[in-house]
């Protein structure tokens, strides 16, 4: 699971209000080569989390990023932080693990990079 699709996910238990952002649990994360797309990077910057995407990209080992959001003019001009941001984002896999609700503590697991999502009935 890219950090691209954990920043996207909350949690959707009934009565929960506080789902987003899920904490992750690392037991293997991978780095998977993807070609960079600057344009798609400078799209995709302005929906990003920042605080959830540099926490989960420190919890999975990378501790490049800066913790505050830079400005977004540093996408037109600064090359080495355009190739951090797309090695955080898309090449750094969660392939095992779990992610947790920061509110009750469910634990969704992370198998083969799939994250399990699926609520128990009581949870609808």
């Amino acid at each position: 699971m890219r950090l691209l699709t954990h920043n996207m996910l909350s949690s959707n238990i009934k009565g929960v209000t506080k789902g987003f952002p899920l904490k992750i649990e690392v037991e293997k994360v991978v780095e998977k080569q993807v070609e960079i797309n600057h344009d798609f990077l400078r799209n995709i910057f302005p929906k990003i989390d920042w605080k959830a995407f540099s926490d989960a990209a420190r919890t999975m080992g990378y501790v490049e990023l800066p913790e505050q959001a830079p400005d977004p003019s540093v996408l037109e001009s600064d090359l080495d932080f355009l190739t951090k941001f797309h090695h955080a984002l898309l090449e750094l896999h969660l392939e095992e693990g779990a992610l947790v609700c920061p509110e009750t503590g469910r634990k969704f697991p992370v198998n083969k990079g799939i994250p399990n999502m699926l609520l128990h009935e009581d949870e609808v």
